[in-house]
Formats: C-alpha cells, structure tokens, sequence
C-alpha cells in the first residue's frame, strides 16, 4: 500500500521485496525469525524444515513469511490470512501442518503455555526492523534517516525495546542493506 497514500511513515522489517516501493532507514534494531514444532516432531534442525512434505504456517506477508517465499526449495507455505500471531498458530493446528514460522519472541510465549510445542534451536533469518516510508519522497527520507540514528546513538531505542520487554531484540544496528 506504499504507493496508495494511505500512510506517511511506518515501522516495519525492511524486505527487497518491500524495497520497491518503500524507502528504508537503516535498521534500529534486529528481530529473530524461528520455528516452532510439535514436541515430538523428527524435524530437529533448522536445515531439517526445508525438505519435501514439510508443511509451515506462516503469517501472510509477514518478513519471514517474504523470507521464506525467496529461499525454501522444497517445504510448503501454507499462509494465515493474519500477518502473523495467533492467527499462524491456530492454522498449524487446525491443519496439523509440520512447523509454525515466526518471531521467536511471540513463538516462545505460546510454547510457555504448550507443552505439545517446541521453539527450534537457532533461527533462519534476522528481521532488520526499520523506519520506512513510500518512495519518492527524499526530504522525507533523510531527516527520517538522521532521526533513526540520533534515536539509536541517543540510548533511546534500546531503552524503549527494555521497557516494552523486548530484550531479545538487539538495539542500534549497524545500516541497513536496503537504506534509501
């Protein structure tokens, strides 16, 4: 929706797919992407996901899910209509699919509760978490450019990240591959 309009400025996991129409800042902080499986699934590595037959529920244009699309050779997508949360986790169910694909922070508060889940050992991709903005816009994109790095060598991003919590997400990044 970049180029409809509808917003000025977002927060969002800087993506070459989203690059096309989206002008991102470097990263302000890294976010890790994993799997979730039954307890008692044979998938144990992160290289065994990508086989024939492996089935993952993914949140429908989610980074991970755009991730995923560009890199698996052989496991299926199946998308949630929801970009990622419950909506995910209630298809793997439903659909008693291989692997949930997600944050592994949002994963590992549903595997807390689940005794039947398990988080996967590692992750399979790193969400570079950006401002970002349409296209077109070059004033725009370099005060949000200069802003994202006051923001991040002030000590205000990662102190916002450990009073929501988000501890595991890293703070103050170097640039991202994808800035404008």
């Amino acid at each position: 929706q970049a180029g409809n309009n509808v917003w000025d400025i977002g927060n969002i996991g800087a993506e070459p797919q989203r690059a096309k129409t989206i002008a991102f800042t470097a990263a302000y902080c890294e976010i890790e992407s994993t799997y979730l499986v039954p307890a008692g699934s044979s998938i144990k590595t992160i290289a065994d996901v990508d086989k024939p037959g492996i089935r993952i529920a993914v949140g429908k244009g989610a980074a991970y899910d755009l991730f995923l699309t560009r890199t698996l050779k052989h496991a299926q997508l199946i998308r949630s209509e929801t970009g990622g949360g419950r909506g995910m986790i209630d298809l793997f169910f439903r659909e008693k699919l291989d692997v949930v694909a997600g944050v592994k922070q949002s994963l590992q508060a549903h595997a807390v509760n689940d005794p039947g889940v398990r988080i996967m050992d590692g992750r399979f991709q790193v969400i570079e978490q950006a401002m970002a903005l349409p296209k077109g816009r070059p004033a725009a994109a370099a005060y949000l450019k200069a802003f994202v790095e006051e923001m991040k060598a002030s000590g205000f991003v990662a102190e916002g990240l450990k009073r929501s919590g988000q501890d595991a997400a890293v703070a103050g990044v170097a640039g991202s591959r994808l800035s404008p």
